[in-house]
């Protein structure tokens, strides 16, 4: 039961969350994205982060663009594990400001350019009820505590049922501010080069608290519970040591006796002789009939008899206090780790992304974009407030990489009234190191590591997407997508703090130029996932299934004004 503590200390690990891109990164930087969900190919303004190698298609001058977009996402997390009172887990990720911003100049062959946006995370989960790996080392208290029904009265206590007050919340944002440069090498082709500089922040807070047992069908306070249980039987433990060591002594006594060839002597004999007291011959008889023995009996066994059976108490009785004390250790070490747990840090890092692109605008209806974005090397630094469960130690270090990305778009004019793209996302997921599964972490870290899964991609995740734009008139037009993506993690990859699934997505928006320099835009979009379901091993509770699942609705708006 000491091991509960550690188990615990597993619950409060990384979670990380992205809404339309890889498993970290956010592809969803424009409400023209978020309206048709392909914009790899992009003459326009957002092109500053979809498509900076176009850039040059857009006239001379001073271009500005402010975009917002309210997210919600729910997380849900069914648990099969046998233990808990109620596996079902559902959090919260709100953002309701997500922005993104675009700046460009363009004077005739170059155009420079700016960015701003959330490239990762940019929202906040709660988990009112926290998550299985909160609590499914709770659920061990019952099955470890059943031994106590085999303790003698009064202390064989009925352990029924657990409870505690859980939560956790954890947000995350890596803040991209992209800058770059656009040359139009001919009429045809154009190159891009830029930066993109990624500080970073996570924040996690949360608790385990008022953690109660279910004893002979009342709730208990586990913590001051155990740790009482504990003393008492440690008073206990003593008193057999003590009792031990008595018979002990009486069978030490009595050895001489029979080592002085007196061992068939009776106890009266032995009196008789002068070798024991009166008082010493009622005590040793009242040992015997503690033993079981009849004064009868007691009348006429002899003193090697006499001492063997004190020899044999003073070993029963050594074995008990033996018993005991491992008991009231253990109840004590599981009583400590029993309290009050809180978390609240922060963490923070900044990476470089190298990009470089190139566009091909190979006629007025056909053009054809390509960006490609290194890895990201980022190292976060903790900022602690508390930590009780010593996961994260002030001023301590860990990375997160994000992977290289590759964008193809192809744009296709076929008529007047209708703008197509269609978009492709490789991300090179298979070049970052995971780490390993933090379910496997909370449960095996101090039991046995070499069953901790180093979190596998099983192929790099990729997202194909095509877009719609239908010109009602020179000023207003609207706009549907569907987006196919393809995550691909392993198995070992998924637990409750972070997993990722396929998924499906529609849009549909608006655009509204305004007037020559003024142009708005709002659309939405919805996300479908596929559900995950993963089998976990527990070593106490053996194999069982979570099935791991998420919904992403997002609305959006921006405008893009030519200021010069």
């Amino acid at each position: 039961m000491k091991k509960l503590a550690v188990l615990i200390s597993g619950a409060f690990l990384l979670m990380n969350t992205a809404f339309a891109g890889g498993i970290l990164t956010n592809t969803n930087q424009s409400a023209q994205f978020v309206r048709m969900l392909s914009r790899n190919a992009s003459t326009d303004l957002d092109a500053v982060y979809f498509n900076p190698a176009g850039l040059t298609q857009l006239q001379n001058g001073f271009y500005f663009g402010l975009h917002n977009q309210t997210i919600t996402q729910t997380k849900k997390v069914d648990s099969k594990f046998p233990w808990l009172n109620d596996g079902y887990y559902e959090g919260d990720v709100k953002v309701p400001v997500f922005p993104s911003a675009f700046a460009v100049y363009k004077l005739d062959n170059w155009a420079f350019s700016a960015g701003f946006g959330p490239n990762g995370g940019g929202g906040s989960a709660t988990f009112d009820r926290g998550l299985p790996s909160f609590e499914i080392p709770l659920t061990k208290l019952v099955p470890g505590l059943a031994g106590l029904q085999q303790l003698p009265a009064p202390l064989n206590y009925n352990i029924s049922a657990y409870d505690a007050d859980l939560s956790f919340d954890g947000s995350s944002v890596f803040w991209g501010i992209q800058i770059g440069a656009t040359y139009k090498v001919n009429k045809v082709v154009s190159g891009y080069l830029g930066v993109r500089y990624l500080p970073a922040v996570n924040t996690y807070s949360g608790y385990i608290r008022d953690i109660q047992l279910n004893v002979n069908g009342q709730m208990q306070p586990a913590k001051s519970w155990l740790s009482t249980l504990s003393g008492n039987i440690s008073a206990l433990a003593t008193q057999a040591s003590a009792a031990s060591t008595q018979l002990s002594g009486t069978a030490t006594k009595l050895q001489q006796v029979v080592d002085g060839g007196g061992g068939s002597l009776t106890l009266a004999e032995l009196q008789e002789a002068g070798m024991i007291s009166q008082t010493e011959r009622l005590q040793i008889e009242g040992g015997l009939q503690s033993f079981g023995y009849s004064p009868s009996q007691i009348s006429t066994i002899n003193v090697l008899t006499t001492k063997t059976s004190f020899s044999t108490a003073a070993t029963q009785y050594a074995g008990q206090a033996a018993v005991l004390t491992g008991t009231a250790n253990n109840l004590s070490g599981t009583a400590a780790g029993l309290a009050d747990k809180n978390v609240d840090t922060q963490q923070n890092g900044a990476g470089w992304t190298p990009i470089i692109g190139a566009n091909f605008n190979i006629s007025e209806q056909l053009n054809i974009g390509l960006r490609f974005e290194y890895k990201t090397q980022l190292v976060l630094t903790n900022k602690t407030k508390v930590d009780d469960l010593g996961l994260f130690p002030d001023g301590g270090k860990s990375r997160n990489d994000l992977p290289s990305i590759l964008a193809i778009g192809v744009g296709y004019k076929p008529v007047k009234w209708l703008d197509t793209q269609l978009s492709y996302n490789l991300f090179f997921d298979k070049g970052v190191d995971w780490g390993y599964n933090t379910r496997d972490l909370a449960i095996y870290k101090n039991l046995d590591q070499t069953k901790i899964r180093h979190r596998e991609i099983e192929h790099n995740y990729w997202e194909l997407a095509l877009g719609l734009q239908f010109n009602l008139s020179d000023k207003f037009a609207v706009s549907v997508g569907g987006m196919k993506s393809a995550s691909g993690i392993a198995d070992s990859y998924q637990s409750d703090f972070s997993f990722s699934n396929p998924s499906v997505t529609g849009a549909l928006g608006i655009q509204w130029k305004v007037n020559d320099r003024l142009t708005f835009d709002a659309g939405a979009l919805n996300t479908f996932y596929k559900d995950a379901t993963v089998s976990f091993t527990d070593p106490d509770a053996g194999t069982y299934k979570e099935t791991l699942g998420k919904t992403t609705f997002d609305f959006a708006f921006g405008i893009g004004y030519k200021i010069f």
